[in-house]
C-alpha cells in the first residue's frame, strides 16, 4: 500500500478550509438599513412643471408692452384681443381667442386679419365691422376697447397732461376715422406738434389697377396740402375725386380729435 504524499494532503486540507469559509459567509445576514439606503436610487429632482405659468400683461424688451383685453362672449364663441404697445402707440393687434370650427372658423379667418389691421391703423376701437362677421367684429371691438382702457390707465397722469396741452413741444399722432369711397376706404393719420400739423399720411387708400395708380398720384399731393393748410380745406386732385373726398373726410375727423 502506497503512502499519501505530504503535498497532496496539504492541498486537500487547504481546499477544505476554503470551502468552510465560503459556507460561513453564505450564512451571514443581509446588510443593515444603512447599507440598503446607500444602495437605493438618488432622490428625484423637482419637476419643472411645478413652476407657475406666466400670464396676463407683460413687458417686452425695448420698452414695448403687451395688453390683453377682456374676453368678449359672442353668439358663436369668445373673442379676446391682445395689443402690443410701443411709445404710447398700438403697433400690433391680434385676436388670441375667436370662434373656431366650421363656418364660424371660416369667418374668423376672413375677418380677424382685417380687424387687426384696422385696430393698428385707428389706434382705437372705432373700427368698421367686417361684412359677414358681425358678431365676431362686435366681440373684437369690445375686447379691443378694454385693452385700450388698460393702456390709457397705465399711461399715467403725465402722458394725459401732455396729450391735452396745446403748447406741449412733444409730437403726437392722431388717426382719423375710415372714410368709405366708391373704390375703397381712405384713412388719414396726422402728426401734430406745437398745435400744428407737421405730417400727414394716408394709412389706407384704394389699391390695385387704375385705383392704385390714382392713389399713388393723388395721395402725396394731398399729404402736402394737408400740412400746408393745417385744415381739411384742401383742393381735390383732378382725376381722383373720390379718393380726395375720402381723404378730406378722414383728415377732418383727425383734426377734430387733435382739437384743431
Amino acid at each position: 500500500m502506497r503512502k499519501s504524499h505530504p503535498v497532496r494532503r496539504a492541498v486537500l486540507a487547504g481546499a477544505a478550509t476554503v470551502s468552510g469559509i465560503v459556507l460561513l459567509l453564505s450564512l451571514k445576514p443581509a446588510a443593515g438599513p444603512a447599507a440598503a439606503s446607500a444602495a437605493g436610487s438618488a432622490p428625484r429632482a423637482p419637476s419643472a412643471g411645478q413652476e407657475s405659468p406666466q400670464g396676463g400683461n407683460g413687458a417686452l424688451p425695448g420698452g414695448t408692452t403687451t395688453l390683453t383685453g377682456d374676453a368678449a362672449p359672442t353668439q358663436y364663441g369668445d373673442v379676446q384681443v391682445r395689443l402690443t404697445v410701443s411709445g404710447g402707440k398700438v403697433v400690433k393687434a391680434e385676436a388670441v381667442r375667436a370662434p373656431e370650427g366650421g363656418l364660424s372658423g371660416q369667418k374668423t379667418a376672413m375677418a380677424v386679419p382685417r380687424l387687426n389691421q384696422e385696430a393698428v391703423a385707428a389706434g382705437s376701437a372705432d373700427i368698421d365691422a367686417v361684412s359677414g362677421a358681425t358678431y365676431t367684429s362686435g366681440g373684437y371691438r369690445k375686447s379691443l376697447q378694454s385693452a385700450l382702457d388698460r393702456m390709457k390707465a397705465g399711461a399715467g397722469a403725465g402722458a394725459r397732461a401732455g396729450a391735452s396741452g396745446s403748447g406741449a413741444g412733444a409730437a403726437r399722432t392722431v388717426t382719423g376715422k375710415v372714410a368709405q369711397t366708391q373704390y375703397g376706404p381712405v384713412q388719414v393719420r396726422i402728426t401734430v406738434s406745437g398745435g400744428k400739423v407737421v405730417k400727414a399720411e394716408a394709412v389706407r387708400a384704394p389699391e390695385g389697377g387704375l385705383s392704385g395708380q390714382k392713389t399713388a398720384m393723388a395721395v402725396s399731393r394731398l399729404n402736402q396740402e394737408a400740412v400746408a393748410a393745417g385744415s381739411a380745406d384742401i383742393d381735390a386732385v383732378s382725376g381722383a375725386t373720390y379718393t380726395s373726398g375720402g381723404y378730406r373726410t378722414s383728415l377732418q375727423s383727425a383734426l377734430d380729435q387733435a382739437g384743431g
